[in-house]
């Protein structure tokens, strides 16, 4: 199946080096290449990339509220947002993910790395650049004080569940998780989608972002 991806960034160069670096998969076809954020969301509703790689700062409309438009609660069938900036702020990273975005990356990043995002944006799963997942969601922390965040949970996680929550908090992918726990990749996927199911969340990046803010993983 042919992974159908949009790219929108300001910059002429960069959606030209995304666009050969992706058409070198021969699963992956880039459908639409736009330089703002309105375009975007105008291409993506026609469309229905499987992927939308958006740039944060744009003219018109910029990635953040792009995002919000074409994956944020409330969506009816919202796609899979991955978010590709030069700036490593926190507050970007954290307003992407409440947006719906199921992925983070810097620019900076490997071509094999972009490859792997957009190839797991496109099933749903998502990914965080390495280099800012841990120091991001860490931030989350002092957010535990809100009196809403340690609120039981209906359904609690299991023992096994939490294992894998605390791995992805950390910025392990499913075989990293499935190799520390002795158990199958397909088995992890199940202890994740149980966690997601419980926690009211729809992608392992809120999940990561849970367990930060209410202290399973971190200080």
């Amino acid at each position: 199946m042919t992974i159908r991806v949009l790219i929108a960034d300001d910059q002429e160069m960069i959606r030209s080096a995304f666009g050969m670096i992706l058409g070198t998969q021969p699963d992956m076809e880039v459908v639409a290449s736009v330089a703002d954020g309105e375009s975007a969301v105008e291409q993506a509703r026609r469309l229905r990339p499987d992927v939308c790689l958006l740039d944060i700062r744009m003219p018109a409309l910029d990635g953040l509220e792009a995002t919000r438009l074409l994956a944020g609660p409330g969506v009816d069938a919202p796609l899979n947002v991955l978010i590709a900036t030069t700036f490593d702020l926190d507050e970007y990273v954290y307003r992407a993910l409440r947006n719906g975005a199921c992925g983070f990356l810097l620019k900076d990043m490997s071509p094999a790395l972009l490859i792997e995002a957009v190839r797991a944006a496109s099933t749903g799963t998502s990914l965080i650049s390495p280099a800012i997942t841990v120091r991001l969601l860490s931030k989350l922390a002092p957010a535990r004080q809100d009196s809403t965040v340690d609120r039981p949970l209906p359904e609690p996680l299991t023992d096994r569940e939490l294992d894998v929550v605390k791995l992805v908090a950390n910025g392990h992918t499913n075989d990293e998780i499935g190799a520390r726990l002795y158990v199958s990749v397909a088995t992890v996927k199940t202890h994740l989608a149980n966690a997601q199911r419980k926690l009211a969340v729809r992608n392992r990046v809120e999940v990561a972002a849970w367990a930060w803010r209410t202290g399973v993983v971190g200080g």
